[in-house]
């Protein structure tokens, strides 16, 4: 069990769960049903052995996190899995029911310590074989993207902040390249908020006075991505689109394409005459932009 701030929320969340699923516990210290839940997810964390890993957010201390994840009652259990929220529940369920819910969504025993042996290896290989590429070739933007973006998803932003640097001016002529630009000003962005008040909360609010408030609309935008809440962040940018297409010069289309650069899953080779799968999630979200733009 891990107590997590907005300073660790993403490496102790958002990059952890890409190694292992992380089960994010809401709760405060007044609230009586989570004096009840709480001893449950800690004995369940000892008992799943590491199949899970368990994160737990004062929302009163930590009112921005609480925002990001629409958290509207305490106790709040969110599972986290490759940096998505993939389902959660509300309130203080008995023992049966969350083992029911863990269930659901965590590999068997058995499995789940082959994937641990397996996959570890393969991120580090991952990251070592992009590093090795940047070595050899260090005009090699495509290596040099893969490796800032896989720097970027393990939460290790001082390392793709050094790896960035030597392409950093050529931001202005890749548009891959500003993606990345684009992710990390997100989180640093998301940094500068300050931890004891809710930013998300505040913009909520200016947006709910004004729907037009595009600066606010953008800064949500801005913090969802910082998250890894890209589909998230890509609705909100169409909120923008839908009501004026060209404000600011364009910058939430610009952002929204960033966010689908950043998504793009690497070319898959096919044989000749085959057509390349197309990721459901980005092609949806690429026909969503085409039909709001076009309109």
């Amino acid at each position: 069990m891990i107590d997590v701030t907005v300073a660790n929320f993403e490496a102790e969340v958002i990059a952890a769960s890409s190694a292992v699923p992380v089960l994010v516990d809401f709760w405060a210290p007044w609230c009586g049903p989570c004096k009840t839940l709480g001893p449950i997810l800690e004995k369940l964390e000892t008992d799943y052995a590491g199949r899970f890993k368990l994160a737990k957010i004062d929302s009163d201390q930590e009112q921005q996190l609480a925002a990001m994840f629409g958290v509207r009652s305490i106790p709040t259990v969110v599972l986290m899995m490759d940096g998505q929220p993939v389902d959660g529940f509300m309130g203080a369920l008995p023992e049966s029911q969350v083992r029911a819910f863990l269930d659901k969504h965590l590999p068997p025993a058995e499995e789940a310590q082959e994937d641990a042996v397996q996959d570890a290896p393969e991120a580090g290989d991952a990251l070592q074989r992009l590093q090795d590429a940047v070595a050899a070739d260090p005009a090699n933007d495509d290596a040099r993207f893969g490796l800032v973006k896989l720097l970027l998803q393990r939460g290790e932003l001082d390392a793709a902040k050094v790896a960035f640097a030597p392409v950093a001016a050529k931001v202005e002529i890749s548009r891959r390249l500003a993606a990345l630009q684009l992710w990390i000003n997100a989180i640093d962005f998301l940094a500068a908020q300050p931890a004891g008040e809710s930013a998300i909360v505040a913009l909520d609010g200016r947006i709910a006075a004004n729907k037009r408030d595009f600066e606010a609309r953008l800064d949500r935008a801005r913090i969802l991505l910082a998250v890894h809440r890209f589909t998230d962040a890509m609705d909100e940018l169409l909120e923008i689109l839908m009501r004026d297409k060209g404000w600011n010069e364009g910058a939430a289309r610009k952002a929204y394409v960033a966010i689908l650069d950043l998504i793009e899953p690497p070319e898959v080779k096919v044989a000749d005459g085959q057509i390349p799968p197309q990721d459901p999630v980005v092609a949806t979200y690429r026909r969503r932009l085409s039909s709001v733009v076009l309109s």
